[in-house]
């Protein structure tokens, strides 16, 4: 008879194969919910499971206190803003994510959302199928030696600096370690500078980082203010980062030149949300990983690091690592 419960929120985890999916039927039985949740849902749910795999749902401190039975929540992705790390750490609840397995993936889609805005591809497309003929209409920019601003020097911020350097761009990036970077930093040309110094100086804007207390809102009205009216700014990481409301304003006035943006403060943003009005920018619904290698990439990953939570072993991905130092004491 099998021990554990796992419940499945992520609305694309074993979605394109069954094999992680068999993976953790060998010691659990797996349940699924279209998520993704908000706290009170969970909180009324989860208190009979002994694994759950998230997406973006809410896993709050009220929500793991609230789940007696739980050992781990695995991450469907790298970004653990939607989880309480200081209170599954507490409680001795194992978080495990899968850092660095949709990189390729995002780092692809970044430059598909670059090449689009500069070469004004949607418009271009709508107006071909509409049956114009607008070629003088849709004059682009060359991205060849262009510069390109890279905020994050992660995984997937080492893999788009990858693909810059086969359009001769010049490359600069702020991220909080520099020193991290050395290697990255000699095999593609980047420089590292100062936020305000890469703002000025960009062509492009690329933002990798993740959300925390200090990068949400990190590019406001003062730091959209110091771009180049020609910039286009892009964003596959996480919506509070920017301020919307200040890159709404920038947008409609004609400060920058343009923007595309996978992700939003509020997901899904609904259809009168103001940016989706504007024609300089391109909007997607938070798709940049979402590739079939990416996707069957991590859920293998999580599908072997849930078992090995429930089974007391260590995970090979763990985001809250100081919980063994509880769990063992």
């Amino acid at each position: 008879m099998k021990k554990f419960k796992v419940l499945i929120c992520s609305r694309s985890f074993g979605r394109l194969s069954e094999e992680p999916i068999k993976i953790i039927e060998e010691v659990a039985i797996v349940e699924r919910v279209s998520g993704p949740l908000k706290e009170e849902d969970l909180i009324r749910i989860l208190p009979s499971y002994d694994g759950v795999i998230v997406g973006t749902d809410e896993i709050t401190r009220g929500v793991i206190e609230s789940a007696e039975k739980l050992k781990v929540v695995a991450k469907h992705g790298a970004g653990l803003d939607n989880i309480d790390l200081k209170a599954a750490t507490e409680k001795g609840v194992i978080v495990t994510y899968v850092p660095g397995a949709n990189a390729e993936s995002v780092a692809d889609f970044t430059f598909c959302l670059i090449l689009s805005l500069i070469r004004h591809l949607i418009d271009a497309h709508l107006s071909t199928k509409a049956g114009r003929w607008e070629s003088r209409k849709f004059i682009g920019t060359e991205l060849y030696r262009k510069t390109l601003g890279i905020i994050g020097m992660g995984a997937i911020g080492s893999r788009v600096a990858r693909r810059a350097k086969g359009f001769d761009m010049k490359i600069l990036c702020y991220t909080a370690h520099p020193e991290k970077h050395n290697e990255e930093a000699k095999k593609y040309g980047i420089k590292f500078v100062d936020l305000d110094t890469l703002l000025k100086e960009s062509d492009v804007i690329t933002i990798h980082c993740a959300l925390t207390p200090k990068t949400e809102k990190l590019i406001g009205e003062r730091e959209i203010a110091l771009m180049k009216k020609s910039a286009i700014l892009i964003n596959t990481a996480r919506g509070p980062i920017i301020d919307e409301d200040a890159l709404y304003k920038a947008l409609k006035k004609k400060k920058i030149a343009g923007a595309a943006l996978d992700v939003y403060s509020k997901e899904p943003p609904g259809a009168d949300y103001p940016l989706f009005k504007l024609d300089n920018v391109i909007v997607t619904p938070h798709i940049a990983s979402y590739t079939k290698e990416a996707i069957i990439n991590m859920d293998l990953i999580q599908a072997r690091d849930v078992v090995k939570a429930l089974r007391g072993e260590r995970p090979e991905f763990v985001a809250n690592p100081e919980v063994f130092t509880r769990l063992d004491a």
